[in-house]
């Protein structure tokens, strides 16, 4: 039987929570409570031998947590819908442009430095939802590990410089912003945006959605193609 770690959950919140205080009083997206987790505890189960599998069998309850929050998104959805309902062309074209750059620019980019197919493959969903990437990786022949790994990298990046870049190109419209994040950071943009407007997360949620759908239909036929242009 696998050992469980009583302290997994308490040491999961005390570092969330922890970042969350700090992140609010010095403003800075460095701060963010999922880079700041990896920082601490990933050096501390190194150093104290823990395997993976025991902490997170710990903290197994904050996993199970994710789909109702996932699900918690539609709310500020709903509460734009008269926005979503005059703009939804618009909204679904640059869903659609920046679906497709995401996964052209990165698996491109992959296969001129020399990546082999089934890392390109597992490189292309890296714009998408943790679930998603995985499925649209493993499918087209990528590593759905390495896909959830990309998706990770991506999302902070975007969740710590994504607002700073927006600012500098003086983009200011909430509907902009939030499609912009959502469409390129997933999830971890989405939190970010709903921590700092109501209006901009309700974009990023219907982005990353959207995002998601179309990278999954698209991704299958889009990757072949790829591959002979840039392979």
């Amino acid at each position: 039987m696998m050992q469980y770690m009583w302290w997994s959950l308490p040491l999961s919140l005390l570092v969330f929570f922890g970042a969350r205080k700090l992140g609010a009083r010095f403003q800075t997206p460095l701060l963010n409570p999922l880079l700041v987790s990896m920082v601490v505890i990933i050096p501390l189960l190194v150093f104290t031998g823990t395997p993976y599998e025991h902490y997170f069998k710990g903290s197994e309850v904050l996993n199970d947590l994710l789909q109702p929050a996932v699900v918690a998104l539609a709310f500020p959805l709903y509460e734009q819908l008269h926005q979503i309902r005059a703009r939804w062309k618009s909204i679904i074209s640059i869903c659609f442009i920046g679906s497709m750059v995401a996964m052209i620019s990165g698996t491109a980019i992959a296969l001129y430095m020399g990546a082999t197919p089934e890392i390109a493959a597992s490189v292309l969903p890296k714009s998408v939802t943790t679930p998603i990437a995985m499925a649209v990786g493993g499918s087209i022949g990528g590593i759905p590990a390495i896909s959830a790994v990309c998706v990770i990298f991506v999302g902070i990046l975007g969740a710590v410089f994504g607002h700073t870049l927006l600012n500098i190109m003086r983009i200011t419209t909430k509907a902009s912003r939030g499609l912009a994040m959502g469409t390129a950071a997933h999830a971890l943009g989405t939190a970010r945006c709903a921590e700092l407007d109501f209006q901009e997360g309700a974009f990023s949620s219907l982005a990353l959605v959207i995002c998601g759908i179309i990278t999954s239909l698209i991704a299958p036929f889009l990757f072949p193609v790829i591959v002979a242009l840039f392979g």
